[in-house]
């Protein structure tokens, strides 16, 4: 991970079932080992995870490149890479 660019943990995004009313911790720099949500591996780095409230039940697309305009879900950055 560079000061400014995250780590890209995969050019794809990941799909998770979501739980309504749940709390989810995306990661943000890219190097957690439990993507694509945050084990704290970005302590001391200049990235942040970024709380995800799930308002119901469903299938949603998080982003894995760590690029997306849309985050933490994915918008399809990942193609440009």
């Amino acid at each position: 991970m560079s000061e400014n660019k995250p780590t890209v943990a995969q050019k794809a995004p990941y799909a998770i079932d979501v739980e309504a009313g749940k709390r989810y911790w995306w990661c943000a720099c890219g190097n957690s080992r439990t993507q694509p949500f945050c084990d704290g591996s970005h302590k001391g780095g200049p990235f942040q995870p970024q709380e995800y409230r799930a308002e119901k039940a469903a299938k949603l697309y998080f982003c894995g490149c760590k690029n997306s305009a849309n985050k933490p879900l994915c918008d399809g950055s990942h193609k440009t890479l």
